[in-house]
């Protein structure tokens, strides 16, 4: 008996242990198993997040590009802009910030996704042209149309624009500031301003108030005020252009200067009127300041040397001692107007009166009957008058009246304008880079 229990002992003894062996092996196993998921699993987690992080840098990255390009695209347009505008996109925020540095322009816009900052910068530089962006653009004199008046591409102003009789503007309107006030117009486009009333708009409303009006698209009262906006040349510029002409040398006798025939012109500055008339034709060799009055009538043409290539040239009209009665431009009859023959030649006729900024009724530029062609209209300060038959391709102005048929026929190739010397105008992108 004693002999069997020992044996019965041991046997149960040695089925312990082996159990417990196997026991301590898949703990074992279990251990190193979850540290080689646990090691393994780091890795992924952190290729994860970085994964996620690159998206989202990304995303900030596309959205400051975005940011950058409207805010671009908002100057070299010339349209409106704040010096800090903010853009979202499905959530994602861009916030921009336009420096003026000289004639430079630096906009820098940092893009934001989840606290995941990237910044685009890009600096645009006065252009190779004058830019001219509306059919017509008007200062604080506002805009009056009249008696089957029409225009052809959009119009802005930083003062009124009423019609009656039949007026009709292809391109939308816009007038601007907490006055701004579109009475008795048609447009086949859209329409901006604070007040609208007893018009036809053939798209879309944007106001504040409204009444007796038409809208085919839709109306968005309380829509925010547009801001006024600069006129395309500055007065500076104008004075870069007459020195210019000076440059050329000066005629002084006879006065006035009284076109016979065929002549050519320019760079010049003539000091006293300019007269042309009946069959005279004038070729425009350069830029021409007159210190007086510029008389067109009849058959007269003035026209473009074909040398200059797609050069636009500049005639400008300023008695620097007596701007309030002279330095008005005058254009009669079947008066004809000639580019080079490039898309982008023009004829920019420039007066320098300011009787209407002053509260007077002298006019700047008066133009009636059939006198057309490739003829851009100026007057920063003063009134400029089309009636009858009358067609130009752009018109600019403290203030414009279109009356009996006065046509303004925009055309998309003055948005970039090249001069024979002087000053350029609008914007071009001169760098663009990621920055820190």
């Amino acid at each position: 008996m004693p002999f069997k229990f020992k044996k019965e002992f041991y046997s149960k003894k040695i089925s312990s242990e082996k159990g417990a062996a196997l026991l301590i092996a898949v703990l074992f196993f279990l251990i190193i198993s979850v540290t080689i998921v646990v090691s393994s699993s780091g890795p992924v987690i952190a290729d994860r997040k970085a994964a996620q992080n690159l998206i989202k840098s990304k995303a900030s990255y596309f959205a400051s590009e975005a940011g950058v390009e409207d805010v671009s695209y908002r100057i070299i347009k010339s349209k409106n802009y704040d010096n800090e505008e903010t853009l979202i996109l499905d959530g994602y925020t861009a916030s921009s910030a336009v420096i003026d540095s000289g004639d430079d322009k630096e906009v820098t816009t940092t893009g934001n996704v989840s606290n995941h900052i990237r910044k685009t910068k890009t600096k645009l530089i006065p252009g190779t042209g004058a830019s001219f962006h509306y059919g017509v653009q008007v200062g604080n004199g506002g805009l009056i149309m009249s008696n089957f008046s029409r225009v052809d591409g959009n119009v802005f102003s930083n003062g009124q624009i009423s019609g009656s009789n039949s007026n009709i503007i292809n391109g939308d309107v816009i007038s601007a500031g907490s006055s701004g006030l579109i009475t008795g117009i048609h447009t086949a486009d859209s329409a901006y301003a604070h007040t609208i009333t007893n018009s036809t708009v053939g798209e879309d409303a944007y106001y504040q108030t409204t009444s007796g009006t038409s809208v085919e698209g839709a109306s968005y009262p309380g829509s925010p005020d547009q801001s006024i906006a600069p006129m395309p040349i500055s007065d500076t510029k104008i004075e870069e252009w007459k020195s210019e002409a000076l440059a050329g040398g000066v005629h002084t006798s006879p006065c006035p200067y009284s076109v016979s025939g065929t002549v050519s012109i320019g760079p010049k500055k003539i000091n006293c009127d300019l007269n042309l008339d009946g069959s005279d034709e004038v070729t425009l060799n350069g830029n021409v300041w007159v210190s007086g009055n510029i008389t067109f009538s009849n058959s007269a043409i003035l026209k473009i040397n074909p040398s200059l290539g797609d050069k636009t040239v500049v005639m400008v009209a300023d008695k620097e001692s007596n701007r309030s009665s002279s330095g008005t431009i005058s254009l009669a009859n079947s008066s004809q107007f000639f580019g080079t023959g490039s898309v982008k030649s023009y004829i920019l006729l420039i007066s320098h009166n300011n009787s209407a900024e002053m509260g007077g009724g002298n006019s700047a530029i008066n133009v009636a009957n059939s006198a057309n062609g490739k003829v851009l209209l100026y007057a920063p300060h003063g009134t400029i008058n089309l009636s009858n038959s009358i067609s130009v391709k752009e018109a600019s102005a403290y203030k414009i009246q279109l009356n009996n048929s006065a046509s303004v026929l925009y055309e998309t190739g003055i948005a970039n304008l090249l001069f024979t010397a002087g000053p350029s105008g609008g914007y071009s992108i001169d760098s663009w880079q990621e920055t820190q």
